[in-house]
């Protein structure tokens, strides 16, 4: 579950999302921690090409960095939505795949944060 509040029968969870409520020091730790997690994928993109670039010795190689470049911009474009209604969601991804540690959430509550980790294990069971 993903918040704690009160939901009629009929509201599907997905749509129950978005009523989470974001105190201001909450929205600054958020922020905080989708930047932390935003700059560490974006340097593991930076690594990667620039090894990749290493090798580059015919134009195969070269379209290969640029498939690579264009698929990961996708990817973080995709996954990187700042938007209050969804952000637990995007941690809980973005946790499970590595870039975002407990630790980055400090500053949000507890049942926040119990609910992103929980998701991402979900996730990750899913896969």
């Amino acid at each position: 579950m993903l918040t704690r509040e009160v939901r009629t029968p009929m509201e599907p969870p997905e749509q129950f999302i978005k009523y989470v409520h974001w105190t201001p020091v909450e929205k600054k730790a958020a922020r905080r921690a989708f930047d932390e997690a935003l700059g560490r994928n974006l340097s593991a993109i930076i690594a990667e090409a620039k090894r990749r670039m290493v090798n580059v010795a015919d134009p195969s190689d070269l379209w290969e960095l640029e498939a690579y470049l264009t698929e990961s911009r996708k990817t973080v474009d995709r996954i990187y939505q700042y938007r209050y209604s969804d952000l637990l969601r995007v941690f809980s991804i973005l946790m499970r795949d590595g870039w975002l540690k407990e630790a980055d959430l400090v500053g949000l509550q507890p049942d926040k944060i119990a609910d992103i980790k929980a998701f991402a294990e979900s996730c990750a069971k899913n896969e």
